[in-house]
């Protein structure tokens, strides 16, 4: 058989274990009564003009994303941003005050998202979100996130951000980070790819008309890297990922065991099975990673030799086959 065809074989298996189908619209809203989901969105203390303008972008986008094509309850949406008429002030007072109200009224079958816009640093020992007046370091919330029942999203976009995932790891949460360690303290471009990620049909990776946690986190990763790349840049943040509560987290394509849960999460508000079969949920992580791993190596097809691409084209794709392959046997 010759490698053509062999990569042929590949994706016909992927084909016909996964049903992909292109172009497909993400299912919104939710059954009445059922589990409800619930966002806060915080742009910190902006620290100059040029920043702030931005920020406001990035906060004005998300929320936009969240209540118009993602169809979460405007009420349900909570805003906080150091400046801006249309948010509640990011204080510490009015975040602490909104999270022990959300633990009162949640229970295990809602989701919470908590998405972090600004600035972050790093003095050593703590690692701290920049607010309007007194800051909120790691510590403090994790004391807020602690009384929650409900699953947890916690995005921390800012620079020196990895703290958050060591800190806030834990059983129904999926933590994500902006950087990988917190020595990378500059100011960062995840959050634009994040949000833009959450609704672009090139996210979703399996071309099942709905985008993943783990898809959107991967997306973005993707452009952050590009974008540094084009720019002529060596990407100065790498994004993490943590869903098993295990404190250790991974990137984007990385080896690890985190992505399960990710992967299963959805925020368009639509039901996602959960596969009774603990090996299957296996198979079906693994499948998600080499999704991504396939995609990336395409991203950098025009910086590879031709047989070198080639050669690790031809291996990725068998390797998806198989597990798809595997999936299938599963499902049947």
């Amino acid at each position: 058989m010759t490698r053509a065809a062999v990569v042929c074989w590949a994706l016909g298996v992927v084909a016909a274990t996964t049903g992909h189908v292109a172009g497909g619209q993400a299912t919104a809203g939710q059954a009445p009564g059922g589990p409800q989901r619930y966002a806060l969105v915080v742009a910190g203390a902006a620290g100059g003009e040029a920043y702030a303008a931005k920020l406001t972008t990035w906060r004005q986008a998300l929320v936009s994303v969240l209540r118009e094509k993602l169809a979460f309850d405007a009420e349900r949406v909570e805003v906080f941003a150091g400046e801006g008429a249309d948010a509640q002030p990011a204080t510490r007072e009015r975040i602490s005050a909104a999270l022990e109200r959300l633990a009162r009224e949640t229970g295990p079958q809602d989701l919470v998202m908590i998405v972090l816009l600004g600035h972050g640093s790093f003095d050593g020992v703590e690692a701290k979100f920049n607010l309007v007046g007194p800051d909120l370091d790691t510590n403090e919330w994790r004391d807020l996130l602690r009384p929650l029942r409900a699953r947890v999203l916690f995005v921390n976009t800012t620079g020196a951000s990895m703290p958050f995932l060591e800190r806030l790891s834990g059983p129904r949460r999926i933590i994500v980070t902006a950087t990988e360690t917190p020595a990378q303290k500059f100011d960062t471009i995840f959050a634009e790819h994040f949000i833009g990620s959450l609704t672009d049909p090139a996210a979703d990776l399996d071309k099942d008309g709905r985008i993943s946690v783990l898809e959107a986190f991967s997306a973005a990763s993707r452009r952050v890297k590009q974008q540094y790349e084009r720019g002529g840049q060596l990407p100065i943040e790498r994004a993490m990922l943590d869903d098993n509560g295990d404190r250790v987290g991974k990137w984007a394509g990385g080896e690890g065991t985190d992505g399960t849960t990710a992967a299963r999460t959805f925020l368009d508000g639509a039901e996602a099975a959960t596969p009774a079969d603990p090996a299957l949920a296996e198979l079906l992580q693994r499948q998600a990673v080499l999704q991504v791993q396939v995609d990336d190596l395409r991203a950098r097809k025009v910086l590879m030799a031709p047989d070198e691409y080639a050669k690790e084209f031809e291996r990725a794709m068998i390797d998806l086959a198989r597990v798809s392959r595997e999936i299938r046997r599963k499902k049947s």
